[in-house]
């Protein structure tokens, strides 16, 4: 199909990149998708954990499930086990699944607290995959049941970009290597084209700017300020480095644990370990983090650890004349939850949802998705900072400021809400469900303060012999599957 943009040009390789250039190639063969990159440059290719939403790209661009985890080293990912959030020594799960029985969700989490048994557990033993998580087995949904939980993926991320360069490659976008040193633009403040190092140029009619936080197109030749959300989401820096997996299994899930002055991460791939220490250079300096960092890994470090600086936020526009922002270059959420590839996705799909058919999108659609795509950041921001402003933690500076600052209307309007009401107010472009809310409403301990009159109506001992009967359930479910291990053993042949 053809496309007003008869040229599109990708700045920068990476994850962003790559995933572009395929996108592109495979949804408009009409156009000519050319991307510049440069090898000296590199990339900021950690170990990468995902969002469900990951299987839809693979799906919607014809790739393998197998021939990406080959190729990536990649493991399955079934949520996050969030350490020391709530209060040192406690942990809870935040899995893709959701907590639905036959009369809902809100009648379930609503028995679970109205019955008030500590038999039953936590929250998340009447959730199938933090079930599976927790004892470390893995299956996916039965075709005829793919709603039954859901999943996403762990792997390395400078792997995954050169597995999509070959495909992207092959679907017939074109590759240039080589350093930008000079961006021209038009009278109208539009890019016309690139000039490389070795004096080579490079135009084309819409540049998409995935050049990191260098942020070339977007934020240095076109100067588009920047939203700054760090007085929410103070964490300005991020200690990464990989390891050599110790311990029996491999963990189908990734682990965050909240430390000083912020949090660490741990990714389980199937070749090594992803470690990071993301944290507030206002309340702890970077070699103390590292060092925090260091004397936590489960086994030895496999090279010296990187350092990465940001600014959490976004630009206030991220399609710009004829260039659009994706990944870093656009904007930054800490990693938390594992929604920078998310973000990516939601850009992208949007993007080429404009471009299908064939004309250049009005001034006006352009205004559309820079709303749309603002709202998106802020939604997950709001999400994020859930986590900090609930804790019980006082033992640190930053924990003590993130439980006592100002929250931004949206978050303290669904804060309120959920609090008086039980209710688990969503506005559009979210980019978590409801479940998810209550996962990590349930995990820090913040119920609402009075129940629905409505659920009395069930006799508390039916309730919580149901309760009882789910939990026994789906404990003897998940003893008959596979370790994980066992079943990335199978998916890939070994």
């Amino acid at each position: 199909m053809n496309t007003a943009y008869k040229r599109i040009v990708v700045v920068g390789g990476g994850t962003a990149g790559w995933m572009a250039a395929t996108s592109l190639a495979t949804a408009l063969p009409g156009s000519t998708v050319e991307l510049v990159e440069s090898e000296a440059i590199g990339i900021v290719g950690v170990g990468e954990a995902t969002f469900p939403m990951l299987r839809d790209f693979h799906k919607l661009n014809r790739i393998a499930e197998a021939d990406f985890l080959r190729a990536t080293n990649g493991t399955f990912k079934l949520g996050i086990e969030f350490r020391d959030w709530r209060a040192k020594g406690h942990r809870f799960f935040h899995t893709f699944g959701n907590f639905d029985d036959l009369a809902g969700p809100a009648c379930l989490w609503g028995q679970y607290r109205r019955v008030d048994d500590p038999a039953l557990g936590a929250l998340g033993e009447q959730c199938l995959p933090s079930v599976m998580a927790s004892q470390g087995r893995f299956v996916t949904p039965p075709a005829d049941q793919a709603g039954l939980f859901n999943y996403a993926y762990h792997f390395d991320a400078s792997l995954y970009a050169g597995f999509l360069r070959g495909i992207a490659l092959s679907r017939g976008a074109g590759r240039t290597e080589g350093r930008i040193v000079e961006v021209r633009r038009r009278a109208d403040g539009s890019v016309d084209h690139l000039k490389l190092e070795d004096g080579r140029v490079v135009a084309g009619d819409l540049y998409i700017d995935c050049s990191g936080f260098a942020s070339l197109l977007l934020g240095r030749a076109l100067e588009e300020p920047f939203v700054d959300f760090s007085r929410w989401l103070p964490v300005d820096r991020a200690w990464a480095v990989p390891s050599k997996p110790s311990g029996p299994g491999l963990a189908p899930h990734t682990v965050a644990t909240a430390l000083e002055a912020g949090w660490s991460w741990r990714i389980p791939l199937s070749s090594r370990v992803g470690n990071g220490h993301v944290f507030s250079s206002r309340y702890i300096d970077e070699d103390r983090a590292r060092t925090q960092l260091l004397d936590q890994l489960d086994g030895p470090a496999l090279a010296e650890p990187r350092l990465l600086r940001f600014t959490t936020g976004h630009r206030e526009r991220f399609w710009v004349h004829n260039v659009v922002g994706l990944g870093l270059s656009s904007g930054f959420l800490e990693p938390l939850e594992s929604t920078s590839i998310l973000l990516i996705q939601r850009g992208l799909g949007k993007v080429i949802e404009l471009l299908l058919p064939g004309a250049r999108p009005a001034a006006a659609v352009v205004a559309s998705y820079n709303r749309g795509m603002a709202r998106v950041f802020e939604r997950i921001r709001d999400f994020i900072i859930l986590h900090y402003c609930l804790t019980e933690r006082r033992d640190s500076a930053l924990w003590r400021d993130m439980a006592s600052m100002e929250l931004p209307e949206t978050l303290d309007f669904k804060l309120h809400a959920w609090r008086q009401t039980g209710s688990l107010n969503m506005y559009g472009e979210e980019g978590f469900e409801a479940t998810s809310w209550l996962a990590i409403h349930a995990g820090m301990g913040n119920w609402p303060l009075r129940a629905d009159p409505v659920l009395a109506e069930v006799p508390r001992a039916e309730a919580l012999q149901a309760l009882h009967q789910r939990r026994d359930h789906f404990a003897a479910v998940v003893a008959g599957m596979p370790t994980h291990e066992a079943f990335l053993r199978h998916v890939l042949g070994r």
